[in-house]
C-alpha cells in the first residue's frame, strides 16, 4: 500500500497495481485545489473519505476515473492545513480529505474502508468533492458533514454520511447509511452478497428495485409507514411500522430501518 500527499496525481492501474505519480503542479485548473486521474481496473473501487462537504459522483466516458476537489473557508481554521492523500491498494485507490487532528488524539491517518483516523481541530473548511467514473468502477463515498450523490453509476455504490442526504442511482447495487438525512437508493442489480443495509435515523427511505428482483426483506421504522410496488409473502406477525417478508424468490437479504421516516419500496419500470 503506497500513501501519497499531494496536490495533483495522475496513475495508471493495470493488472490490479495502479502506478501514479505524485507532484504538485500549475495544470491545476483555477479554483481547484486538488487533482487525480487515473485508471482503475473494473470491479476494483475508487474512495473518497471527506468530513466537512459533499461527494458528488457521475459517469465518465472513457476508461479514466477523475476526482476534483475544492476548498471553501468557513469561520474556523485555515483552509491550508487541509490535505489531500492518495492511497493505492489491492482493492482501488482511497483519497481522503486530512484536517487537522485534535490534541488529544493520534495523528489522522488515510487507509481503505474503515480503518485510518479523520478527526478534525477547530477547522470547519468545507471541501466539495467530484468524481468521475467510467463503466465497471465501483464508487465509495464517506463524508460526515455534507450530502453524497451519484448517477448514472456503472458499477456498485456505497455512501455514508452523518448529517446529509444520500440519493444514488446505480446499475449495480447501493448501500447507505446517514443519522440526519433522507437515502434514495436506485440499484439496476440485485445479485449482491450478503446482507445489504440501508439505514438511517431521521429521514425516510426509498429503494427503486428490478422488477425480477428476489429478496429477504426486514424494513421497520418507528414513526412513520411502509409502502411497496411489490407483493411482500409475510413472515411471523406483520404491523404498520415492522415488516419481514420475501419477495419474488426471496434469497439476498436487504435491511431497510429508520426511526423517525417512511420507507417505500418502487418497482423500476
Amino acid at each position: 500500500m503506497k500513501v501519497f500527499p499531494i496536490l495533483v496525481a495522475v496513475g495508471v492501474m493495470g493488472g490490479g497495481v495502479l502506478h501514479s505519480g505524485a507532484t504538485a503542479s500549475a495544470d491545476v485548473p483555477q479554483g481547484t485545489d486538488f487533482v487525480w486521474k487515473g485508471r482503475i481496473d473494473g470491479g476494483k473501487s475508487i474512495e473518497v473519505k471527506n468530513i466537512n462537504g459533499p461527494v458528488h459522483a457521475v459517469r465518465a466516458e472513457g476508461s479514466q476515473v477523475e476526482v476534483v476537489a475544492v476548498k471553501q473557508a468557513g469561520r474556523k481554521g485555515d483552509p491550508g492545513d487541509v490535505t489531500f492523500e492518495v492511497v493505492e491498494h489491492g482493492d482501488g485507490v482511497t483519497i481522503c480529505a486530512v484536517y487537522p487532528n485534535a490534541l488529544d488524539k493520534e495523528p489522522n491517518e488515510c487507509r481503505p474502508g474503515s480503518g485510518g483516523r479523520m478527526n478534525n481541530r477547530d477547522n470547519d473548511t468545507k471541501v466539495e468533492f467530484t468524481v468521475r467514473l467510467p463503466a465497471g468502477v465501483n464508487l465509495a463515498a464517506r463524508t460526515v458533514n455534507g450530502d453524497v450523490d451519484a448517477r448514472e453509476i456503472d458499477g456498485n455504490v456505497y455512501a455514508l454520511t452523518v448529517n446529509g442526504d444520500v440519493d444514488v442511482a446505480a446499475a449495480g447495487y447501493v448501500e447507505a447509511r446517514t443519522v440526519n438525512g433522507s437515502i434514495e437508493a436506485v440499484m439496476g442489480r440485485g445479485d449482491w452478497r450478503g446482507a445489504l443495509e440501508l439505514h438511517t435515523v431521521n429521514g425516510g427511505v426509498t429503494v427503486t428495485l428490478p422488477s425480477s428482483v428476489g429478496v429477504t426483506l426486514s424494513a421497520s421504522t418507528v414513526n412513520g409507514s411502509f409502502d411497496s410496488d411489490f407483493p411482500v409473502t409475510v413472515q411471523g406477525r406483520f404491523g404498520p411500522k415492522k415488516i419481514s417478508g420475501t419477495i419474488g424468490d426471496g434469497g439476498r437479504e436487504l435491511q431497510i430501518e429508520t426511526v423517525n421516516g417512511s420507507i417505500r419500496l418502487k418497482k423500476q419500470q
